[in-house]
């Protein structure tokens, strides 16, 4: 299967959107672990961003940043939201109330706490009615998400938005599960070539064998969230070179990304 990669987004330390990641990811510039500022997702009410939560925030941010220089509409693109843990503060909050003598939840975060809230929230900001899948697959969500979108581009043949996101848990959560920083990427992704697409890429399921490494500039403790593990491809997608990308995605199956730039 292919896809053509028209926009890109991103929301991390030091990568705080691709017009200021793309020469860090491309080697032109150097990576500084800046804080990441909290995301406020400008296209949702003042309402839904007071109930909105931090992983949709993020994931909204990425999303966001990936239209900015492409001629879509939110409302114009199906969605594939994927997240290895979801939200680990609304998680944590949970388990407390539930620990707690009253064992009361609070209706707001048990609403944020499901997997397809970003996708929610990015419906009601966008007005979107078309198609949206949420994946989960614990370390490989990206991966997986990646696999889900290429095959909806290519079945259905229209854009689709991929969007990966993950955040810290706190303690004594992360004491199981050490997430060291919030990360999100998104991909805007179209079945055929398409103007201002940047990238060509195809994709295949192949034996597993070593996978690409994270960019050299990537601190280990970024490297420690799972949708991170997009950060190869993101490179690539910065240099605009024709690489290969090898992703693990099972424990006996890796996913190969055959990237071509746009017009060679």
């Amino acid at each position: 299967m292919e896809f053509w990669v028209i926009g890109i987004g991103i929301a991390g330390p030091g990568l705080d959107g691709w017009a200021a990641a793309r020469p860090i990811l491309a080697g032109a510039t150097e990576y500084r672990p800046t804080p990441l500022t909290p995301p406020i997702p400008q296209l949702l009410s003042a309402a839904e961003r007071r109930r909105c939560s931090q992983s949709a925030r993020l994931a909204i941010a990425a999303a966001q940043d990936a239209l900015l220089a492409g001629p879509l509409q939110g409302e114009a693109i199906a969605t594939v939201f994927t997240s290895s843990d979801g939200d680990g503060a609304i998680t944590q909050e949970i388990c407390e109330s539930l620990a707690g003598a009253a064992r009361e939840v609070s209706p707001t975060s048990f609403h944020n706490s499901v997997y397809n809230a970003p996708a929610g929230y990015w419906s009601i900001a966008t007005h979107s009615q078309l198609s949206s899948t949420s994946v989960c697959a614990y370390d490989v969500s990206f991966a997986a998400g990646l696999l889900e979108a290429t095959t909806y581009t290519t079945v259905e043949r229209s854009p689709v938005m991929l969007v990966a996101s993950d955040l810290p848990f706190p303690k004594p959560l992360y004491g199981i599960r050490p997430v060291e920083e919030s990360f999100a990427a998104a991909l805007l992704m179209t079945p055929a070539s398409h103007p201002g697409a940047c990238m060509r890429c195809e994709i295949t399921l192949t034996p597993h064998q070593t996978i690409t490494e994270f960019p050299a500039a990537i601190p280990e403790s970024l490297r420690s969230n799972p949708a991170a593990r997009s950060l190869p491809l993101l490179a690539v997608l910065a240099r605009q070179a024709a690489d290969t990308v090898r992703l693990e995605y099972t424990d006996e199956t890796d996913l190969v990304i055959d990237c071509e730039p746009e017009g060679d």
